[in-house]
């Protein structure tokens, strides 16, 4: 509906403006400027400061421009004697207790204050306070954290801080304490802010507009104004958060702030995003190719290093055969990247070895929703949260794995009667935020689903009529549901049958649902089973194909979808164009003039034993560390030890890369120009935020180099010349280029130039299926390949937690993050510590079939009783090496989320210490 119009004078000028709007809102819109310094729109809006003050007729006094709304015939003054002497009192007395240290501030020169004591002429308040030029420095609670300062004497109470972390981060970790002259900011009781729920996200930094809340690690390393400023993207997770990262005189980055104004994270950012681009500063940089040599490395040229590798691979492919040679490409990279490397594999090499370590987090997801839908990936937008009546989560830990996402979605809650659900076996960070928490088995979820659609269907909630006319294999399914017992359901799962009916009730009656999920889901023995399960309920209540209905797998690393998109998987060419149909290969071949092969690759998952069997005997690895990633690492290591050649282009040595017999030394994300695909099938432009080191190169160009050496000339100008490749070869990326997506994001498909991408998927329920239908499947229940028992008698899960990232080679470098949480722990339910005589901070030794580490205790009511967690972060208390590499027959990922353990208490830590 057209908002009514109002017709005012601002200024002596008459406007038609928008009813509903404050005056600060229709001044912005005209480009009108009013000064503020505690207002943020939607944000902040409690005119603590009254710097906006205009003059009104017929008003009695000044008003606050920032929460006075306009009405029709108001007469509206800006800028006349009167506001100005107000505007200059007030900032006065709120200079009167603010230090006058600007000379040595850190944030002299990002300064809203100290640009609006310059703008109306002062230099001393007339109300300063005895001390406050030299005031006393006294502990408050952000003194023990290593991530915010804050000087309380520089704070002038505007608010903003308190409420950017209350509606924007959604944590509401901070407040006002006391009252009148005493009134400050302060945390709940004085308490640590480490012990109030914060996540360092430092929104309230970014929202402070003078010096009192600055990042403790950007301190005394220079002011904004020598800093140089280049806008790109998040490297961490999958979300694509824009980030405006700083560089100082010496290349280093040493801040970073969200960029604002964008539809993914406008202006959000999590402690990794804030804090973790420092890892590209580190002295360990690889800066020159290594070869082994005598049980060590030695420095080599890079002529010398892309010689002996080419040499090493023709020879293994001449007396073995292509496909003795396995190729990884990555997620931490970009599109341009994967694409040259998985065509190094299939157009020099000569095999369908390819594959990213997509095939260890969302492989289930591509298989599965591929089978269900046509495409495997995120069915709707980021921003279609707003348009969902109902947000059911189910096997992600959301507000560690992806914290904005996490915000967006408690933001919803907070502004509109959402309702969500949160299935999880630990009682993650978001089940405080729900309405029906169900935390059920590790490895019951096609259980818990197969129960909740067995109610649905009892109640007659499913829609008949979608299901009728756009979907397929209903019948077959309804059976198998209709023979599940929910009783027996709520004891596999764990879950009482009431909350099962109730969360039944919710979905089936759900206008608009949004179903995300992560590992949870993905990382099992059935992790196809799992995605197809999620995808039946979405069939089975028609929340498919329009705004705010679908399903969303979450990616957890920055390109996972472009590193399957751009075909760095076994069966596929980029675009998901099969390997193994003639049409596609017959296209490919006339473009990379070779003949290519029609049979599928192997999966990383399987390197290794193919390794040990003797039939692979050299991998090429682009930026992963599959020594710390893969299941079952004690085996991982034994079959890549037996390989005749590997060689890896990385940024960090790795654990990889110390069994390596070539290593090339890498540009990092912030260094190189290129895209990256986010979690909801965004193409977005990454740009180089400081120079590369001396010494590096771009993954595309080493790969380049390789393949000249092989003898198939591959020569692109640059990052842009491979996506312009990219889109004559891939539909779904047909009108993307760097042109384009410098000047605005585009989600894909958009398969030609005046497309404008597409917002969601399956509009009109039109799936992307031979049928043009949805496919339902029935899905039987099976448990993980290893149950507890008497010898191993608690379930092990792993994950990810908010402090670090992957197998650490970026955040353990990160020093803030690394001080904060050191090492690594198991996590472990009271009741389980009772019973094995573990109190918090023992050390225990976890023990599997597989290995056996030795970590801290972190006694915690979030996992089940019988279930411990522990994260894949840390080296030296590698949780890989307990997990189990049983694959899902048809994904091959590995069962990272449920295996049989024991634990028991010992004196002290057992392990070696991590020598990197």
């Amino acid at each position: 509906m057209a908002k009514k119009k109002l017709t005012i004078r601002i200024n002596n000028k008459a406007y038609n403006v928008d009813s509903g709007k404050t005056v600060c809102e229709v001044c912005e819109q005209l480009s009108i400027r009013i000064p503020t310094l505690c207002y943020v729109k939607n944000i902040s809006e409690e005119a603590a400061c009254s710097i906006c003050m205009v003059e009104v007729k017929g008003a009695r006094s000044l008003l606050r421009g920032c929460v006075t709304k306009v009405t029709e015939g108001m007469e509206i003054y800006t800028d006349t004697e009167r506001v100005y002497n107000a505007r200059k009192m007030n900032l006065e007395l709120i200079l009167s207790r603010h230090p006058l240290d600007c000379m040595t501030c850190d944030v002299d020169g990002d300064c809203e204050l100290q640009d609006l004591a310059y703008e109306f002429g002062i230099k001393k308040s007339r109300f300063l306070s005895p001390g406050a030029i030299s005031p006393d420095k006294k502990p408050n609670p952000w003194d023990s954290n290593p991530f915010i300062n804050f000087d309380p004497a520089k704070c002038i109470l505007c608010g903003r801080c308190i409420n950017v972390c209350k509606n924007k981060a959604m944590v509401e970790a901070i407040t006002f304490a006391l009252r009148g002259p005493k009134q400050k900011v302060s945390t709940p009781f004085n308490h640590p802010l480490e012990n109030t729920g914060c996540q360092f996200c430092a929104a309230c930094v970014q929202s402070c507009p003078v010096g009192a809340l600055v990042e403790k690690s950007r301190m005394g390393k220079g002011k904004k104004k020598d800093l140089t400023p280049t806008e790109t993207i998040c490297a961490y997770c999958g979300v694509g958060c824009h980030v405006s990262l700083f560089k100082d005189k010496a290349n280093n980055l040493v801040m970073a702030k969200g960029a604002e104004g964008n539809k993914i994270n406008d202006g959000r950012l999590c402690v990794k995003g804030r804090f973790g681009y420092e890892y590209v500063n580190k002295a360990d940089r690889l800066t020159t190719p290594l070869i082994r040599e005598n049980n060590g490395f030695r420095k080599a040229t890079w002529e010398e290093a892309i010689r002996l590798t080419a040499e090493k691979l023709k020879s293994i492919k001449e007396k073995y055969g292509p496909d003795s040679i396995g190729v990884l490409g990555s997620s931490r990279c970009t599109n341009e990247d994967n694409y040259v490397v998985q065509k190094l594999a299939r157009a020099v090499i000569g095999t369908n070895n390819i594959d990213n370590c997509a095939r260890l987090c969302h492989s289930s997801t591509v298989a599965g929703l591929g089978q269900a839908f046509g495409a495997g990936a995120a069915t709707n937008s980021l921003e279609d949260i707003s348009d969902s009546d109902v947000i059911f989560i189910i096997g992600s830990n959301m507000a560690e794995t992806h914290p904005v996402i996490a915000q967006m979605v408690k933001e919803h809650k907070a502004t509109s009667d959402v309702t969500i659900i949160v299935a999880d076996p630990r009682k993650v960070l978001m089940a405080e935020a729900a309405d029906i928490f169900i935390q059920h088995n590790p490895g019951s979820d096609v259980a818990l689903l197969n129960g909740i659609m067995k109610i649905i269907l009892e109640m007659g909630l499913e829609k008949r009529e979608f299901i009728k006319n756009h979907t397929e294999g209903f019948n077959e399914f309804k059976d198998l549901i209709l023979k599940t017992d929910v009783e027996m359901a709520a004891k596999m799962t764990g879950v009482d049958k009431e909350v099962m009916e109730k969360a039944a009730g919710v979905i089936g009656k759900a206008t608009n649902m949004m179903i995300y999920f992560t590992m949870g889901i993905t990382q099992h023995s059935t992790g196809v089973d799992n995605v197809l399960s999620v995808a039946n309920l979405a069939l089975l209540t028609n929340n498919i194909g329009r705004r705010g209905a679908g399903v969303m797998p979450l990616r957890g690393q920055a390109n996972v979808q472009g590193a399957c998109d751009l075909g760095a998987l076994p069966n596929v060419f980029p675009g998901y164009q099969k390997v193994a149909d003639p049409g596609v290969i017959k296209k490919f071949e006339k473009a990379w003039n070779v003949r290519l092969s029609a049979t599928p690759g192997k999966p990383v998952s399987e390197y290794a034993s193919l390794a040990l069997e003797g039939s692979m005997k050299g991998i090429y690895i682009m930026g992963e560390n599959p020594l710390m990633t893969e299941a079952d690492l004690n085996h991982v290591r034994k079959g890549y030890e037996s390989l005749e050649f590997l060689s890896i282009q990385t940024i960090f040595m790795s654990e990889t890369a110390l069994m390596a017999d070539v290593i090339f030394p890498a540009t990092a994300a912030y260094e190189k120009d290129g895209s990256f695909t986010n979690t909801d099938r965004t193409v977005q432009l990454l740009k180089a935020a400081r120079s590369k080191p001396e010494g590096t190169k771009d993954d595309w160009a080493i790969i380049c180099e390789l393949s000249n050496a092989m003898g198939y000339a591959m020569n692109y100008p640059s990052s842009s010349a491979v996506m312009d490749e990219i889109a004559a070869l891939t539909p779904s990326y047909g009108g993307i280029s760097h042109k384009r997506i410098e000047k605005q994001t585009l989600k894909w498909p958009c398969p030609d130039k005046k497309h404008k991408g597409t917002l969601f998927l399956y509009k009109d329920n039109i799936f992307k299926r031979a049928s043009n239908k949805g496919l339902f499947s029935p899905i039987t229940v099976k448990p993980p390949r290893e149950i507890p028992d008497t010898h191993y008698p608690l379930i092990l899960t792993t994950g990810r937690i908010l402090y670090h990232y992957h197998s650490g080679n970026e955040t353990r470098r990160v020093k803030v993050l690394n001080e904060f949480v050191p090492e690594n722990y198991v996590e472990i339910h009271p009741g389980d510590a009772k019973k094995y005589k573990l109190k918090n901070n023992d050390y225990a030794k976890v023990s599997t079939r597989r290995g056996t580490i030795t970590v801290r205790v972190k006694i915690s009511p979030r996992p089940k009783e019988g279930v411990i967690f522990i994260s894949f972060h840390f080296a030296e208390a590698a949780a890989n090496k307990l997990t189990n590499n049983a694959l899902d027959p048809v994904s091959k990922i590995p069962e990272y989320k449920a295996c049989a353990a024991k634990i028991s208490r010992v004196t002290g830590p057992t392990h070696v210490k991590k020598i990197l």
